[in-house]
């Protein structure tokens, strides 16, 4: 095993199977799939996902808060808690060895491509050189 191969770490992100709705895994993979740290990224069932990313770049425990912040629901069977506190402490442990600080964490990407990939109205449909005018 390389350092390298230390950084990479793999993961299971269990959802909630009494969520109205059933393709929640679905949908969190096509939204991660094109996030800077992820390296792979997996179904495994309805409910399930199976990802790989740099620790460097993620941790399980800030993937996990912007799938909650845009409204997915966890799995928090008791079981599932504790793998994810010891997921988080051992990350975070392993970050502050490496230096990592909290400015480097790419999830905030997540929230950048979903807003520019929506429609919406905030969009100022003038042409560059017609905004300067009333």
């Amino acid at each position: 095993m390389t350092d390298t191969d230390d950084l990479i770490k793999n993961r299971e992100i269990r959802f909630c199977q009494l969520h109205p709705d059933p393709a929640q895994a679905r949908s969190a993979l096509l939204l991660l799939s094109d996030a800077d740290g992820v390296i792979d990224i997996k179904l495994i069932d309805e409910t399930g996902l199976y990802i790989s990313y740099d620790v460097r770049l993620l941790t399980l425990q800030s993937i996990e808060a912007v799938l909650c912040r845009l409204g997915y629901h966890l799995d928090n069977r008791l079981l599932t808690r504790m793998k994810r506190a010891l997921y988080a402490y051992a990350e975070d442990a392993q970050r502050a060895n490496l230096g990592c600080c909290e400015e480097t964490d790419n999830t905030t990407m997540v929230f950048i491509k979903r807003y520019t990939s929506n429609h919406h109205g905030c969009r100022d449909k003038r042409p560059e050189h017609w905004r300067k005018y009333l």
